[in-house]
């Protein structure tokens, strides 16, 4: 603990004191110390709910008298008790982490609520409607929350009640009928499920509540979504215990959100939703399509003024875009919360672009601190070709960035398992509308598509934040789950069924349309000029064929990094490359190689021409040759099965044209299946691979090299610069590189011979064994470059396969073993000493060596700030996260000069 204190008053905190209050708490104590309408209140610390969980889920002792004495000066203030009942006070107790989790952990508004205190705040509004509302609510929601009562249970009694009373919305149930509701159906169904009457010692209450906040710290929603967001576990949740005001006292009352500027787009307009004589949960749940919060202008002038002038201050403030809940109580604004607003990839640019041009932020804390490398692969997402008018069957509100092309998926348990069993295959999701336990569904899930709740719904939110295609309030959909089926304006569709949404304009299309990449214009090619401009590391791409490197150097590639040759030994090539490994004499396998050499000199041909000059880092075959024969099992099976039809299959003419077919095929099968097994090797990606496969079969890289030579030549001379790269995988002694560069280096000269061309070209290896790193300043003596194969040094380092970690890494990460997926990540202690040992031997000795990296950690924005500070000169990672690698790889220069800075 930082000190004694666990329980701080609003006015006693102040927006710097996130990681105790967290940071709704710390917002509320921010707002309410300069001056804002902020219901008074109190917060419990974080440092309290980890010490809850550290106890077994046990309360500290004293805490509950430290919130009893924070409580009394709350009453004070209001001149209310809680419990009294003349004068009761009602608090609503709500979770607030260090980092917002919007709708991940658990809420419970009225509380304070009982016989007595009903009564008292009926004679005192004269509004029985209103209280016996505000009871119902408190009931379903602290039942679920702090009893495990499942909501639907109550909802689906409310339901029934409004069918049999032709209700429409909650707010056409009267007084009488709700209470009856509550007493002859909720309160027995609490006693029927926990053989215990609903409590109403206001105290327990409070206490029960603080309990299920730190509770919900744990739950498997808010696991879901710090893991995604990489939010540490070990932070827990604060609890914010705050006076009640209510929107749900009649039609001058009101409720809602809103944001100081427009979440999807960015645009500098207040943008939210409110609704009247309602609470906070039905804007935010989507059970009620809300009011844009525009008509709030034309409903009550003076009330809009009041906000629009609040949300002004707030953004000025904390110079950032706010995400501001309200209430009206009888013609009086509170507000409740604000937050830095949840926004798309978009949004987010747009936002940061026009704050620097207002001066209210610069260049760095715009691309440091507000757009993040995720949102800028947002505004990646694809858009629709053409949008047929004849195929659209529904429209609903815009709601979240993209196109969206899948199959509909009804339900998030669904979504989540057919991600699992079919990971290729995108779905849409089809809700009524969703909640924070549909997130995992929703990230499982290319699209959400919902025909209830607006535009700061939780999809909306959600779909913001993860820049999800989204579609909400999109009321000509008809729901059936018994059936399994979908009816949008008379269009029958089933689960399983294609359909595509377009979240920029709120359309809905039957079938599959067809996509396209974006392109980087407007504020986004604006804030990427400032990222090329602010970084120091090169970006290239890893790419295998000319249209690879073409999309590359469209999103900004600077050349490639990785391309792997053993890929153009694949498709329509396969059986001349079976024939160089079968052969039986040098004759033979010399033959196979000059048919490849002109096919892959036409590879190489077109992807230096895409590069336009650029430098392109080429891989010789680094795979065992076996994986490109059919597996054993396969051989075996398909021998045994050609041995057995010619045995038993009563062929009686040795001219039968299947009986000669089988007997002309049979032969070759057996010298594939003698040649696989001859090659099967217990570890292979430890056995005759990379640079021993070029020891031990020299021609093959001698043809590749050849190949490339030759391809330079040819383009060079139509007139286009080209720089060569040849990368020697798996080198772990240098003797290895002086052999294999030798030979090399005379198959370049004589092919230079053979065409009258000189190329730049050069040699280097891939650093992917431990003791290469180690020896760096040995084998940096005898090449051009290093090019970081994390990929393979990581299996190494740590002696894991990536295919098969998978069994137990999600169990390592979870009890704590390691603190993240090394194969993701680079293990900065680990495998990132090894790097930086190589990098510090390798400039000793060859002070102009040029280091890389193009292990898939080269798109990982983490690894590429760890990149930067070791000092590397490029990261190379696949084209499509070219933009996200350039944006990171400034704001690891940003905050490196800014540590600089601070150590000053």
């Amino acid at each position: 603990m930082t000190d004694n204190k666990r329980v701080y008053l609003f006015e006693e905190g102040n927006a710097a004191m996130r990681d105790l209050l967290g940071g709704k708490g710390a917002n509320l104590a921010e707002m309410t110390n300069i001056g804002l309408p902020v219901p008074p209140g109190f917060t419990v610390t974080t440092e309290v709910c980890i010490d809850y969980i550290k106890r077994g889920k046990t309360m500290p002792p004293g805490l509950m008298d430290e919130v009893k004495a924070a409580l009394a000066k709350v009453e004070e203030k209001m001149g209310r008790k809680l419990g009294d009942p003349s004068k009761p006070l009602l608090v609503s107790v709500r979770s607030g982490a260090k980092f917002s989790m919007p709708g991940m952990m658990d809420t419970i508004l009225n509380l304070g609520l009982n016989k007595a205190t009903i009564d008292g705040i009926t004679k005192e509004t004269g509004n029985p409607r209103f209280v016996w509302d505000a009871y119902r609510r408190f009931v379903m929601m602290f039942s679920d929350v702090a009893m495990d009562i499942p909501k639907g249970k109550f909802e689906h009694k409310f339901s029934a009640l409004k069918q049999k009373l032709g209700a429409k919305q909650d707010t056409d149930v009267n007084a009488a009928d709700l209470r009856k509701l509550v007493e002859e159906e909720f309160l027995p169904l609490v006693k029927a499920e926990l053989g215990r009457d609903f409590p109403s010692d206001p105290m327990e209450q409070l206490e029960l509540a603080i309990r299920a906040v730190f509770d919900s710290w744990d739950n498997p929603r808010a696991m879901v979504y710090r893991n995604k967001e990489k939010i540490s576990h070990d932070l827990g949740t604060a609890v914010n215990v705050q006076t009640m005001v209510f929107g749900n006292m009649g039609e001058d009352s009101g409720t809602g959100v809103a944001f100081t500027r427009n979440p999807a787009t960015g645009e500098k307009k207040l943008f939210g939703e409110y609704l009247m004589n309602a609470q906070g949960e039905d804007v935010v749940a989507g059970v009620r399509t809300p009011v844009d919060i525009q008509e709030l202008a034309n409903q009550n002038p003076e009330i809009y003024k009041q906000f629009a002038d609040i949300a002004g201050s707030l953004e000025c403030h904390y110079r950032e875009m706010q995400d501001i809940e309200f209430t009206i109580e009888h013609g009086k604004l509170f507000i409740l919360q604000c937050r830095s607003g949840k926004r798309t990839g978009m949004a987010a640019v747009k936002i940061a672009v026009d704050m620097v041009k207002e001066g209210l932020i610069t260049k760095e804390e715009a691309m440091k601190g507000r757009v993040s490398p995720e949102q800028i692969e947002q505004t990646m997402h694809p858009r629709f070709k053409s949008k047929p008018a004849d195929r659209v069957i529904a429209k609903g509100m815009n709601a979240g960035p993209g196109a969206a092309v899948g199959q509909i998926v009804l339900d998030s348990e669904t979504a989540v398992e057919n991600n699992e069993k079919h990971p290729g295959v995108p779905m849409i999701l089809v809700r009524e509308e969703t909640n924070p336990d549909d997130l995992a569904g929703m990230l499982a899930s290319k699209g959400v598509l919902t025909s209830r709740g607006g535009r700061t719904s939780h999809a909306a939110l959600v779909a913001r934040q993860y820049g999800i295609p989204t579609i909400c309030g999109c009321a000509e959909i008809k729901i059936d789950h018994n059936k399994r089926t979908v009816n949008a304006n008379g269009t029958m569709l089933k689960e399983g069924d294609w359909i595509s949404i377009d979240g920029g304009d709120g359309n809905v299309y039957i079938g599959e349309l067809e996509t396209e990449p974006p392109t980087e214009s407007g504020e986004v090619g604006e804030i990427m000029r400032w990222a090329d401009g602010l970084r120091k590391l090169g970006v290239r791409a890893n790419a295998d064929t000319p249209e690879q490197a073409a999309e590359a150097v469209q999103l900004g590639a600077e050349g490639i990094g990785l391309c792997r040759t053993e890929h153009m030994f694949l498709g329509d090539r396969v059986p001349l490359v079976q024939k160089m490994i079968l052969a039986e004499n040098e004759e033979e396998r010399q033959a196979a190689l000059d048919a490849l050499l002109p096919l892959q000199r036409e590879d190489f041909v077109g992807i230096f021409k895409a590069m336009e000059g650029r430098p392109v880092t080429v891989r010789l075959i680094d795979p065992p040759l076996h994986e490109f024969l059919p597996s054993e099992g396969e051989l075996v099976e398909k021998v045994t099965e050609i041995r057995t039809r010619l045995k038993y299959g009563c062929y009686d003419d040795p001219e039968n044209p299947e009986y000669k077919s089988l007997r002309a095929e049979l032969p070759d099968l057996e010298k594939m299946l003698s040649a696989v097994r001859q090659m099967h090797e217990a570890n292979p990606m430890l056995g005759l691979r990379g640079c021993r496969l070029s020891v031990y079969m020299p021609g093959i890289v001698q043809m590749q090299v050849a190949a490339i030579i030759g391809a330079a030549c040819q383009v060079q001379r139509s007139g286009m610069d080209v720089h060569p790269e040849i990368m020697i995988p798996l080198v772990g002694h240098v003797n290895e590189l002086t052999w294999i560069k030798e030979r090399l280096e005379r198959t370049a000269r004589d092919t230079m011979t053979v065409e009258c061309h000189d190329i730049d070209y050069s040699f280097g290896t891939m650093i992917e064994i431990p003791r290469a790193a180690l020896t760096a300043d040995e084998i940096a003596k005898e090449a051009s470059f290093f090019s970081f194969g994390t990929n393979d040094l990581t299996q190494m380092t740590y002696g894991i396969s990536r295919d098969d970690a998978g069994k137990f890494m999600r169990l390592y990460i979870d009890e704590k073993i390691l603190p993240g997926d090394p194969t993701e990540s680079i293990d900065r202690k680990g495998v990132g000493k090894l790097m930086k040992m190589c990098v510090e031997a390798a400039r000793e000795v060859n002070p102009g060596i040029k280091l890389g990296i193009c292990g898939e950690h080269g798109g990982d924005p983490n690894s590429i700030e760890f990149c930067h500070q070791i000092g590397l000169n490029y990261v190379s990672c696949s084209p499509k996260r070219v933009p996200i690698a350039r944006y990171a790889a400034a704001q690891a220069n940003i905050e490196l000069k800014g540590a600089a800075e601070r150590d000053k």
